[in-house]
């Protein structure tokens, strides 16, 4: 009877340690979280590869405005980073569309490239009730570093969602979508060539 109890004992004394190995080796395995260097925010680990909509719930009582607007290359993929301030954390739905149309007025937008990227951050809110002071960049905005990009245009609210379309310079290449903390951002990783 002790032997069994002794053995019960050593195997789940094994099991738990067996627990905090894992642990430990996933937390050494996971890559640290991205943090903003410079004017970019540092590449995760691998290109995305799935080109499907993705989407995301915004926090309760968001009310987040875009305040910048960031592009830049990584080996195997390029990368708009969405910068936001007000409150609570970001929703989004990005999807490949046929033509950029706009929110409220059904107007086409231009968009250069071969596919176009909509993307639409929920939990936004207009300048005036976030307090923050929204992008005023260019529009579209380019960056010559980054070739799968051939542009990021506007980033206009209409009722609780900012819409911008990504004009992208591949047939439709896999795609993913973050949210990240300290600043708040939204991060679309777009796999390149």
């Amino acid at each position: 009877m002790r032997n069994k109890m002794v053995l019960t004992v050593a195997l789940a004394a094994a099991l738990i340690a067996g627990c905090d190995d894992a642990e430990t080796s996933s937390a050494k395995t996971t890559p640290p979280p991205p943090t903003t260097t410079g004017s970019l925010v540092e590449a995760p680990a691998p290109a995305p590869g799935d080109a499907a909509p993705k989407q995301g719930t915004p926090s309760s009582g968001a009310g987040l405005t875009v305040t910048d607007l960031r592009i830049g290359h990584h080996p195997g993929f390029d990368r708009v980073v969405y910068e936001l301030g007000g409150t609570g954390t970001p929703g989004w739905i990005v999807q490949y569309t046929d033509r950029a149309i706009q929110d409220g007025s059904g107007k086409e937008i231009e968009v250069a490239g071969q596919s176009v990227l909509e993307v639409q951050i929920t939990g936004s809110a207009y300048p005036f009730d976030s307090g923050v002071t929204p992008y005023s960049g260019p529009d579209p905005a380019t960056d010559p570093s980054a070739p799968t990009i051939a542009g990021v245009y506007r980033t206009a609210v209409f009722e609780g969602t900012t819409q911008s379309f990504v004009g992208v310079n591949a047939d439709r290449p896999g795609f993913s979508v973050t949210a990240m903390s300290n600043p708040t951002r939204l991060v679309i990783d777009i796999a390149s060539s």
